[in-house]
């Protein structure tokens, strides 16, 4: 008799989750305390096991809907009663032994869709950057798939199984949805013992295979990249075509089915002098006023949007000050050594957010955020700082967590972790989340003053102009060269006025220009 498997509590205060992916079909034999499904509530990716061995019947949901708590899962006949029900006809067990004794069964292989999991709160699709298989390749269970693009950062998708990739569903730049094929792969099911007439054909079928699918590959891509036009390469080469004002669709590629590295754009721009047949052609069949038209996706779109968002919904206004950072240089210069043997970087970074994080003490409204209304304004307990980074993706702000309960040393490795992932596109989205205010490092490619957009829900954003050696007067009077940076501030005028960020950035700068009186503030 089927019964209904009733989904349980998977999280206090849950009532419904997303169903991810179903790990059985019907029509399965399932064991107790076997993983069924995998479903996304508002918190984390729970799986969901059988409470009773038997047969699925039924699956209620499809990928993609939502399932309530405390409602039926599936159905399912439990096991001693399915016998019953599936028992096999007659015919079915005359006919069986026609089919294959257990020593001709070699191998039981099914194709299957690789459903493209979440990959982060909120995102439902993501750009394929590069494929790291190719169709016909045998690949292992978690070996790495494809490189995808997201809105936030590049994640490496895994195989959940081992097999032979069938078919790719998407090509290199197109836009794959969450919840829908990624790839085709043959999985080898349960393997018995062969015979001996069949151990030939297991061992050299497949690398006759191997050996005759690679080929063709290798003329699909290079017929691909013909016909399109599109070089085979990762964004940081392509930023690097771009700076060095090289297009990158004509520079040969010396990687695999011609991908191009970054020594080839180098070297392209370097060797002007080869093919000057071609370069002629390619300038007598240039045509004058021609445009190039790139889509807007995955880190620069979703900047995009944000800043439209946030200058569009908040009154912005700047306020710039300038620090003397002589003293700091000096105590950052005596310790950067010793913690260096210790493995620890210690930039200037860690003391510009342990300072912001004690004058935050004292003005906490610089520690909010204001609801879309602006009926309420929220307070946090914690110093979650962000800092933004110029990574390979484009621009994020992962940020340093609890900055008020952590000491400089503390602050300084988690800006080495973030600073390292944020530069690979690989920040963990937990590290992009939850940031309560914001500082912009400019100064570190130049430029002195600037106008920083704020990072929408927060409040208030710094941006740090460069170190500069001035002269300046000292308390005799007297001309000496001092050690001066500029930062910009932008506030948000709803909630901010220029009373409190003139008297929290003074705050500020007294903590960074006088060390010492920072480090008595601590607790």
């Amino acid at each position: 008799m089927s019964i209904d498997f009733i989904l349980p509590d998977i999280g206090e205060g849950i009532v419904e989750c997303e169903l991810v992916e179903w790990l059985v079909n019907e029509g399965d034999h399932i064991e107790e305390d076997q993983p069924v499904a995998d479903v996304m509530t508002d918190k984390a990716l729970v799986q969901i096991p059988a409470m009773h061995s038997g047969v699925v019947d039924k699956l209620y949901y499809a990928k993609g809907d939502i399932a309530k708590v405390h409602s039926p899962l599936f159905a399912m006949t439990p096991i001693g009663e399915e016998a019953e029900v599936a028992a096999p006809a007659p015919e079915a067990v005359a006919e069986a032994p026609q089919t294959a004794s257990p020593s001709e069964t070699v191998t039981a292989s099914s194709i299957e869709d690789f459903i493209l999991p979440d990959i982060g709160e909120g995102i439902v699709e993501c750009e394929i950057v590069d494929w790291l298989v190719s169709e016909g390749d045998l690949i292992e269970e978690d070996q790495a798939v494809v490189d995808v693009m997201t809105d936030k950062a590049l994640v490496q998708i895994p195989s959940k199984y081992a097999g032979k990739v069938v078919k790719l569903h998407y090509a290199k730049g197109e836009i794959a949805k969450v919840h829908q094929p990624l790839f085709a792969i043959e999985v080898e099911g349960l393997q018995a013992k062969p015979s001996a007439a069949v151990t030939p054909v297991t061992e050299t079928a497949p690398t006759a295979n191997t050996q005759t699918a690679k080929p063709e590959a290798a003329k699909a891509a290079v017929a691909v990249k013909s016909a399109t036009g599109k070089a085979i390469a990762s964004p940081a080469v392509r930023r690097v075509a771009r700076e060095l004002s090289v297009n990158i669709h004509e520079v040969p590629g010396t990687g695999p089915k011609g991908r191009v590295y970054k020594e080839d754009v180098v070297n392209f721009t370097q060797a002007p002098q080869a093919a000057p047949v071609q370069a002629s052609t390619a300038i007598n069949t240039q045509t004058v006023g021609g445009t190039r038209v790139e889509p807007i996706r995955g880190i620069k779109a979703a900047m995009a949007k944000a800043m439209v968002a946030s200058v569009s919904t908040i009154p912005h206004f700047t306020y710039c000050e300038e620090i003397d950072m002589t003293k700091l240089i000096a105590l950052r210069s005596e310790l950067k050594e010793v913690y260096a043997k210790q493995d620890i970087k210690l930039t200037m970074m860690p003391f510009f957010m342990k300072s912001m994080s004690l004058a935050i003490k004292q003005f906490p409204l610089m520690n909010t955020k204001v609801n879309e209304d602006c009926s309420e304004l929220t307070y946090f307990d914690d110093h979650n700082i962000g800092m933004a980074v110029d990574s390979k993706v484009g621009l994020l702000v992962p940020n340093v967590k609890n900055v008020q309960s952590l000491s400089i040393v503390d602050v300084a490795k988690e800006i080495t972790r973030l600073t390292n992932d944020a530069r690979e596109g690989r920040v963990a989205s937990g590290d992009l989340k939850g940031g309560t205010i914001s500082i912009s490092n400019i100064g570190a490619l130049g430029g002195t003053v600037a106008t920083p957009i704020i990072n929408k829900p927060e409040v208030a954003i710094v941006a740090l102009g460069k170190l500069q050696t001035l002269p300046r007067f000292n308390d005799k009077g007297e001309v000496e060269a001092r050690s001066i940076m500029q930062v910009s501030w932008s506030g948000d005028h709803r909630v901010i006025d220029g009373g409190t960020i003139a008297r929290f950035s003074n705050l500020w700068k007294s903590f960074l220009e006088e060390p010492s009186t920072m480090l008595m503030h601590m607790s």
